[in-house]
């Protein structure tokens, strides 16, 4: 095959992979604001999390930290997710009677406390050097081992969108849906609203863990610097905005699309004059930024959000 072809076929496969990885999060984003009203800002730290889980028990033994046990992806990616459950479990106790925006503050700080905790505990994460992992179906030749894990995210956002449906569905869906409209409502009701709230923050940390896993395993690392806001938590919510919260296609769309554009906002970024490529990051915070202002000014609830009359 052609060398640019083929480096143009693995570029696509990233994307999609890439994108697949973001509809999880953002189906776990759709879980928290979109199906129940949780402002949840410390998304980076349940991907973290998870992503780290994964890494220390799948990573090759190393004496300078703990953890190296080389499981299977099938015994860390389950565990992944029951450690970013059991700690939205703590944080929910802690915080999930708080208003909206004292729940969003408290969740930043959470995220950040954690992200420290990865930097400066190097027998733990390997601090700020991360930890190495391998990619699964390395061993498939050509561009077969890409497609084999982009085929496994596929089925791993399958999977999740279809319990994300089948919860928004449900009676538990609709009280969940009558909480994130009237609290006070639904408490008159006799719903107990703690229980209810915390279980849905549970569900959607854990698939945040899952997408975590999934990423540390396709980068082949995971590390203080791949945990930062920016891209495991404003790019999220703007996928989200833009898909349309509260509609679990909506989330896909927009995490695909939006990855799109964050991938091809980086070839434009770094094609610039010098002068302005120093600031390849702010520009395609820019872009980004230009792009939500412009689809709400269409779709106010986003592509897929609610129309009129529509719950």
């Amino acid at each position: 095959m052609d060398p640019q072809l083929y480096g143009l076929l693995l570029y696509g496969i990233s994307i999609i992979t890439m994108g697949g990885i973001y509809s999880v999060l953002a189906l776990g984003l759709n879980m928290h604001w979109g199906l129940t009203g949780i402002l949840n800002i410390g998304i980076a730290g349940f991907f973290g999390i998870g992503a780290y889980t994964s890494a220390i028990l799948a990573s090759k033994p190393d004496p300078n930290r703990f953890g190296g046990f080389e499981l299977p992806l099938s015994i860390t990616f389950p565990i992944a997710m029951i450690m970013s459950a059991i700690i939205a479990y703590i944080v929910a106790k802690i915080c999930i009677r708080l208003r909206t925006d004292y729940l969003a503050i408290a969740t930043i700080g959470i995220a950040e406390i954690l992200r420290l905790i990865a930097k400066n505990q190097e027998n733990l994460t390997g601090g700020t050097f991360g930890i190495n992992v391998s990619r699964p179906f390395q061993d498939l030749a050509g561009p077969w081992n890409h497609v084999t894990f982009m085929c496994l995210v596929l089925a791993f956002v399958l999977i999740v969108y279809l319990l994300c449906e089948r919860a928004r569905l449900s009676p538990w869906g609709r009280v969940m849906r009558a909480l994130r409209d009237n609290e006070d409502a639904a408490r008159a009701l006799g719903k107990n609203i703690d229980h209810f709230r915390t279980v849905a923050f549970v569900a959607g940390a854990s698939f945040m863990g899952l997408a975590g896993a999934l990423s540390c395993h396709y980068i082949k690392y995971i590390g203080p610097t791949s945990i930062e806001p920016l891209q495991a938590t404003f790019l999220v919510w703007v996928m989200l905005i833009v898909g349309g919260a509260g509609s679990n296609k909506g989330a896909i769309f927009g995490a695909m699309i939006i990855w799109l554009i964050w991938s091809a906002s980086e070839l434009f970024a770094w094609n610039l004059p010098s002068e302005l490529a120093i600031r390849a990051a702010f520009i395609r915070v820019f872009i980004i930024g230009f792009v939500l202002v412009f689809m709400l000014q269409y779709f106010e609830k986003g592509v897929f959000g609610p129309r009129k009359g529509e719950n």
